[in-house]
């Protein structure tokens, strides 16, 4: 697939969601602005929310900003990987006519999701810097981290869209597991309040390493122990390396299932 048709699958795809609409893409501004104020109402302002020791707590906006700055970034990798393995099954129609390249369409899927992100996240900033909180250097290494994710994010959804193809109760089976992996993430809640039992399963789950990198450069304003996401980064080119492989095999069997 080349880039003119990448782009095109992109461009419709985050079109489409909003076509029909009076503000059109304009919603992708509005939606995650109104996101924002609701958790600072509600968890800020009603609940009174505070986190110990996290910049801003004077300010009332510490929880906010640590719901926040982990919702976003998991919202990129839940929604990437959910979407990607559906993904054969929803443009079976598409490869059916066209001779497309089935380990490169899912990449406009990740474009897709990132344009999402980084309208969320430049929404964010604006919040971040607006309730007096301070940008700081450890930003920097975000970038680099949104990318691991989103490889890993892509390898796995990958994976599963390969096996969707053959057994389609996958595709409820995924939604359950995203739904659990978000809980057992500390992205509502603070590490502090987990068993000590469970705290040290949690250290394993690689999302849970993804998002602690952002509430501490968000909420705690330090550099983190980068160990973590170096061993995330080897495991999700090798995951990827071996789906490829695997899709190989496959390819020819998957356009006769489909």
């Amino acid at each position: 697939m080349n880039l003119n048709l990448l782009a095109e699958f992109t461009k419709r795809d985050f079109t489409e969601r909003y076509s029909g609409s009076i503000l059109g893409v304009g919603w992708s501004f509005i939606s995650p602005l109104v996101n924002i104020m609701i958790y600072t109402l509600i968890f800020s302002q009603i609940m009174n929310a505070r986190l110990p020791g996290a910049t801003g707590e004077e300010g009332g906006y510490s929880y906010s900003i640590y719901l926040i700055s982990g919702l976003i970034p998991w919202m990129a990798f839940s929604n990437t990987v959910s979407r990607i393995s559906t993904i054969y099954l929803d443009k079976k129609h598409i490869i059916s006519k066209i001779n497309i390249s089935l380990f490169r369409l899912p990449l406009f899927i990740v474009l897709s999701e990132s344009i999402t992100f980084l309208i969320t996240m430049f929404i964010f900033l604006g919040f971040f810097i607006v309730t007096g909180q301070k940008l700081s250097t450890a930003m920097l290494i975000l970038p680099f981290v949104y990318i691991v994710q989103q490889i890993l994010a892509f390898a796995l959804g990958f994976l599963l869209a390969q096996l969707t193809v053959f057994i389609r109760d996958l595709k409820e089976f995924t939604a359950i597991l995203m739904q659990l992996w978000f809980w057992f993430t500390p992205i509502v809640y603070v590490v502090s309040i987990v068993p000590s039992s469970l705290s040290e399963i949690l250290v394993y789950n690689p999302v849970y390493q993804i998002i602690n990198i952002w509430h501490q450069v968000f909420v705690y304003q330090t550099i983190p122990d980068m160990t973590g996401i170096i061993v995330i980064t080897i495991a999700a080119h090798a995951l990827l390396f071996v789906t490829f492989l695997m899709y190989r095999i496959l390819e020819k069997d998957i356009r006769d299932f489909l």
